[in-house]
């Protein structure tokens, strides 16, 4: 409580009728002025008293409940100041010391509000700040200090015309050190996708922030999907290009790390990684079909409904063993070409289709050895067959039978009996039969409709993923080499597509068997993935192992590791989560495959400046009468006082809180100095004098 006097004016008349009289007065005190006539200072003094009377001065006293100061401290909790050394403790060692410092000041309350993490519009101090402010009366506020490394992205544009509050200062005070280097790596260019097959290209600059003049080289070292890393020179401070081929479709990982700059505050943002999604462009499919039979559409019309196939078809209409001597100008549109095919074109396609093709001579050795090469280095083909499977005809009799799955067995293969087409204890791991809809399961036979004729064969190699009556292969998927290879052991799926007796999955199971075989990611059934969502490690595993899922491998981007388990999904599947908040690249492992993912900076810009730099901010901090000051690195947390309205707010060694003085009121006394006992005896006493004077 404070008690504060004053003067104050109740007059009885208005005030300007008051000035009126008084000017009155005035005038007539000018003729005796100028006669020098004797009273005449003795009458101004009456004129004056009756003036007083009218105007009624009081001495007025107040009683004041003075309200305290606010300082209001803002803390930098961004990803910046946690990502360069040593920073984010110095702002929180300085916290603790502008604490101590204002609570030994009187009448000053300190306010503390963190600015968090941003996302990806960066630091959003301003945005804190308003907010705080509107919590706080103008009257009140004395001053507002920013802990912060001043790499803030929302400074207001009208720059050196905005302020907290008339004549309060804004400073910034940073960790670190004046004139602080950092190297970064800055992409220009980074597709998200790219086609298999062709090449995409990386644009990226390598920079050294607070350096006067970017001259030399740096050393880049590039790694991807966790291969050996290649290392080359690049530029300082120019654009350089890196052309990466496509190999494959699904993602791939790319690690860039350029080499650390001594003296450079962080790392962190010495390292990029980029995800490219390999995908392919138009998929190439050859289906040779042989002698017209009920089911032969069902591939066509599968191939031809997919958008993203380009589907080159040939059907044998007749056998050679059929010919009649009629021209072939006159049986065909063009002639088979065999050769273009099957010799000078046959690793543009990325599948090969056999239905129901028999080996009647239309294809030589020669040719079917070309096929099983094409396999074994990475080709897909897909046989379908029937009865022309079994005997000297057979395909599996031909130099192309060194890479199928199983030969047809001995004595009756072709089996001709109703059955339901069922779903084998792989073949519920395997990505191209599990979950299929009707399939059957545990307790219950499958729902689809009946097939009537199917190949007994002798299993060489493969998974059988669908099995005929009693256990027979049915669906054998196998990998021959870099290849794969898939054999339909039936030319009845085509019931299933009519509807017969409830129908089936025909579409789907053909669909997923073709992407299998064109290496589509998401049905590899032996397989290891990792992605990041919102800064956790999402780790799905899938295998046709039916034992328990082993332990994975983490290991972060600053090389530590750990390993966890996996939990059991269904259907093959097993999966792990995991925090993942260190941006850089990860890697899982399972003891015999690698996946990585690339954690991404959950707020870019805050990564692209790391040194504490007032540049920023500089213009708001000048205009406000505010200072910019480092701590650490020797230099101390400046002293904080309180400084009058008028005083500089800031000079060595110290920072200023204005004195703002703000109170309320809490009562009122008012002394009349001229109260009617005392007026009327003086302006009697006054008039007397004044009287006699005159009178000598």
């Amino acid at each position: 409580m404070q008690t504060a006097f004053g003067f104050d004016l109740a007059p009885i008349l208005p005030l300007w009728l008051i000035g009126a009289l008084g000017l009155l007065c005035l005038l007539a005190l000018v003729p005796a002025v100028l006669r020098r006539a004797r009273g005449t200072w003795w009458r101004a003094l009456a004129f004056l008293l009756v003036l007083g009377a009218l105007a009624q001065p009081r001495l007025i006293e107040q009683t004041r409940e003075t309200r305290p100061d606010i300082a209001l401290l803002l803390v930098d909790r961004s990803d910046s100041t946690f990502a360069a050394a040593g920073h984010a403790a110095a702002i929180e060692a300085a916290r603790r010391q502008i604490e101590a410092r204002i609570g030994r000041l009187r009448e000053v309350e300190l306010r503390v509000v963190d600015i968090p993490e941003g996302g990806n519009q960066g630091t959003r101090a301003f945005a804190a700040l308003e907010q705080a402010l509107a919590d706080i009366p103008a009257a009140r506020l004395a001053g507002v200090l920013l802990l912060s490394d001043g790499q803030i992205h929302d400074v207001p544009a009208d720059g050196a015309g905005w302020a907290p509050a008339e004549g309060v200062p804004l400073h910034l005070l940073m960790p670190g050190r004046q004139g602080e280097v950092d190297r970064r790596i800055r992409l220009l260019e980074a597709p998200g996708f790219g086609i298999v097959g062709r090449s995409v290209e990386l644009r990226l600059i390598v920079e050294d922030l607070g350096v006067p003049t970017q001259t030399g080289q740096a050393q880049l070292t590039l790694r991807r999907d966790g291969q050996a890393p290649i290392t080359e020179s690049v530029p300082i401070g120019r654009e350089h290009r890196i052309t990466l081929p496509i190999e494959r479709a699904g993602p791939s990982v790319i690690d860039l790390v350029a080499e650390t700059r001594p003296g450079e505050v962080s790392e962190v943002n010495n390292r990029v990684v980029v995800a490219i999604n390999g995908v392919r462009d138009r998929l190439r499919v050859l289906l040779v079909s042989g002698e017209p039979h009920a089911g032969e559409r069902t591939w066509r019309r599968l191939l031809k409904a997919d958008p993203g196939v380009d589907l080159v078809h040939f059907t044998i209409l007749r056998p050679p063993e059929k010919d009649d001597l009629t021209p072939l100008n006159e049986l065909a549109l063009i002639a088979f070409p065999v050769r273009e095919l099957f010799q000078v074109k046959l690793r543009e396609f990325d599948l090969v289709v056999f239905d129901r093709f028999a080996n009647r001579g239309i294809l030589p050795p020669s040719y079917l050895r070309n096929i099983a090469e094409y396999v074994r280095g990475g080709g897909a083909m897909l046989v379908s067959v029937g009865p022309e499977f079994v005997g000297a005809t057979s395909l599996a009799a031909t130099p192309l039978g060194t890479v199928l799955p199983a030969r047809p067995a001995s004595g009756q293969a072709i089996l001709d009996q109703a059955f339901r087409p069922r779903i084998s204890g792989a073949g519920t791991r395997h990505p191209v039969t599990e979950g299929l809809p009707g399939a059957n399961t545990e307790t219950a036979e499958a729902s689809w409709g009946r097939w009537y004729r199917t190949i007994r064969t002798e299993a060489r190699s493969g998974s059988t993923v669908m099995e005929g009556p009693g256990g027979a292969p049915l669906l054998v998927l196998d990998r021959v080499g870099q290849g794969r290879v898939a054999l339909m052991l039936s030319d009845h799926i085509w019931l299933w597509s009519r509807g017969h007796d409830g129908g089936g999955p025909q579409q789907e199971l053909l669909r997923r068997t073709a992407h299998w075989l064109m290496r589509e990611p998401e049905l590899e059934e032996e397989d290891l993935t990792a992605r990041i969502e919102a800064g956790r490690l999402m780790v799905n595993r899938r295998s046709l192992d039916s034992g328990a899922p082993p332990e994975i491998t983490i290991t972060a981007p600053d090389g530590t590791t750990s390993r966890m388990p996996l939990a059991n999904a269904g259907g093959g599947r097993a999966s792990a989560e995991a925090p993942a908040a260190a941006p850089g690249l990860w890697q899982v492992s399972d003891g015999r495959r690698q996946a990585f993912a690339a954690a991404m900076p959950a707020n870019p810009p805050e990564f692209a400046d790391l040194r504490a730099d007032p540049t920023r901010v500089q213009a708001l901090v000048n205009a406000t009468g505010g200072a910019a000051r480092w701590f650490g690195d020797g230099a101390a947390v400046p002293e904080i006082r309180s400084v009058s309205a008028g005083r500089d707010a800031q000079g060595s060694g110290w920072v200023g809180l204005r004195r703002r003085e703000d109170h309320t009121v809490t009562g009122i006394a008012a002394l009349p100095l001229l109260p009617p006992w005392l007026m009327l005896p003086l302006l009697l006493g006054v008039a007397i004098v004044a009287w006699r004077s005159e009178a000598r």
